[in-house]
Order: structure tokens, then sequence, then C-alpha cells
């Protein structure tokens, strides 16, 4: 197990990173200002089961195949890039509902698992993972799998409470945009726009 002094430079090092808006930030602030603060919650769990998804791959070292292999990771990247612009044309060409926003639990499972997508399909995540973790780690505190997953785990835990935050604020934003008339009107180009350019953003990172 990592120690406590590793452990709080860990978190310190994890904040830095995660307050600052990537793809997935934007993903969770875009669904919470249009469909509100549940879709935001559920946004921001289904990117950290993505999180969950790249510790587990930096645990058995499957990360170092996108930090070896250029043609893997650019494989990855670009069908981040794709999937996050399918998603904006899709918003884009949808025509906008004649009642309230739809958020039943099939339009919820649908927001996680985009979510889920959108950060497995993040190579940069899985670079961080594989170039900041093993920092942290002594081979002295035990098993470095288990300290690896210890890491990955409090960068969750901490992603989960920073991109929570990020999720209410928008909502709440949100809330005030969509009993405006005029965002009514502009919404779906709003957040489609936004996904499309980030689309372009990742493929030309």
């Amino acid at each position: 197990m990592p120690d406590l002094s590793t452990l709080a430079v860990f978190a310190a090092a994890s904040l830095a990173i995660l307050v600052v808006p990537g793809p997935a930030v934007t993903y969770i602030v875009a669904r919470s200002v249009d469909q509100g603060r549940v879709a935001g919650l559920v946004s921001t769990a289904g990117i950290h089961l993505g999180t969950l998804v790249h510790v587990s791959a930096a645990a058995v070292g499957l990360s170092a195949l996108l930090v070896s292999s250029a043609v893997a990771y650019t494989t990855v990247k670009w069908a981040g890039a794709a999937y996050l612009v399918a998603l904006g044309v899709a918003r884009l060409v949808r025509r906008p509902a004649a009642g309230p926003v739809d958020v039943a639990p099939v339009a919820l499972r649908r927001v996680f698992w985009q979510a889920v997508v959108v950060n497995v399909l993040n190579p940069k995540t899985a670079v961080f993972f594989l170039a900041l973790l093993p920092q942290f780690v002594d081979p002295g505190h035990g098993s470095p799998t288990l300290q690896l997953v210890v890491l990955g785990s409090t960068f969750l835990l901490l992603g989960l409470c920073t991109d929570g935050a990020y999720a209410l604020v928008a909502a709440r934003v949100g809330g005030a945009l969509r009993r405006s008339r005029a965002y009514e009107g502009l919404r779906r180009w709003v957040t489609g726009t936004v996904y499309v350019a980030l689309g372009v953003r990742s493929a030309t990172a």
C-alpha cells in the first residue's frame, strides 16, 4: 500500500489535472446544461466507469500498448474523435421535442454508456495513468499492482467529486438557460456544436 505522504502528493497532482476541462468534463457539462442535474450526474458515473477501465488496464500493463505503438494510439484517438463528432451530428439533426426534455431511464442509460465510451476512447487518459501512476509506486511497499489499483481508485474518487461539482454547477446554469425561450431554440445547436468541436479538437491534438 502507498504511504499517506505518497497518497497526498498523488491526490494533489490528480486534482491539478482533474480540474482542467477536457473531453470528459466537456461531455458532462454539455449533458448537464442540456438535460439537467440527473443527466449530469449519470454522465459523471459513466465517465468514471471508463476511468475504472483505464485503471484496470494500467494495473495489468495494457496501457503500455498505447504508449509504445503509434498506430494503436492513433487508432484509439480517431475512434474517440469520430464518436464525439457522431454524437454532435446526431444532436444537430434531431428535431426538437414538443414537450419537456426526456429523462426516462432509457434515455439516461444511453447518456451513461455514451459517457463510458467517451472516456474509454480517450487515449490520453490511458497514457496519463501509465505515465503518472508508476512514479508513485514503491516496490518496498508491497504489490505494485495493488498500489496501482489504490492510486487509480484515489483518482477515480477525486474525479467523481470534481466532475460531480461541474455537473451540479452546469445544471444550475442550464436550468436558467432552459427557462429562456431564445435558448430553447438554440440548445441543440449549442450542444451539438460542442460535441463536434470537441471531436475535431481531439483528432487534431
